[in-house]
């Protein structure tokens, strides 16, 4: 199979991996008797997203985040063509994730947590969910670079890009729902029909990841060593 072709495949079946099951922990979370709690439902964010990420980095770098490739896109980390397949198979992921959810879950019990969907809390504004949201994915993107995309990075697969995920929903949950991922809020809005808020859950992350990845490029990352 060509390139890109591997890519879209393997950031499918990432994303959908981390989406997925995200959202089912919220659904199950809901079960009588379950009651793990936001601290569960971290947990389950964070080893999907590191088992995701290491087993696709080899073949796609293991974004799984449409706001992650957009800011490697940005600084040249991947070119358009490949930013297009990337959007593309996380979108179909997150669709995807939509269907079987909606397939495996009860719709009484699913839609009291709106099949997973990030909720804001009452008290934040629609800037503050923004800026929070940018500055949660500033931070994963960090982990990103730092772990994986720097020259001098440990070799720690996606394990230190997934542990990232854990501290930060569980700062970010109970005030914007930590999505931190376009794909990951499309999915949940997507089998409940409920969209509020949908744009600021890609404009943040979005804009957090072009900034860490601006940093990081130009201030953090050895040129040298890089080169």
């Amino acid at each position: 199979m060509p390139l890109l072709g591997r890519r879209f495949v393997a950031e499918l079946i990432g994303t959908f991996t981390l989406v997925f099951f995200g959202c089912a922990a919220v659904i199950t979370n809901a079960y009588p008797g379950a009651n793990f709690g936001l601290l569960g439902i971290a947990w389950v964010h964070a080893i999907a997203l590191a088992i995701g990420v290491t087993m696709t980095m080899n073949i796609s770098g293991g974004h799984l985040n449409p706001a992650l490739s957009i800011g490697l896109a940005v600084v040249r980390r991947i070119d358009l063509k490949t930013l297009g397949v990337h959007l593309a198979a996380q979108v179909v992921a997150a669709a995807l994730a939509a269907g079987l959810l909606k397939v495996f879950f009860p719709h009484s019990i699913a839609s009291v947590v709106m099949y997973g969907l990030p909720q804001p809390n009452i008290n934040i504004s629609d800037i503050q969910l923004a800026g929070l949201e940018a500055l949660l994915t500033f931070f994963l993107m960090s982990a990103v670079y730092g772990t994986a995309v720097a020259p001098t990075a440990p070799k720690v697969g996606g394990f230190g890009i997934g542990l990232s995920l854990f501290f930060l929903i569980m700062m970010g949950g109970p005030l914007t729902g930590a999505s931190i991922n376009p794909a990951r809020a499309l999915a949940p809005a997507m089998a409940s029909g409920v969209s509020d808020a949908q744009a600021l859950y890609w404009i943040g992350p979005i804009l957090g990841a072009i900034a860490a990845a601006l940093v990081w490029e130009y201030f953090l990352i050895d040129r040298k060593t890089a080169d």
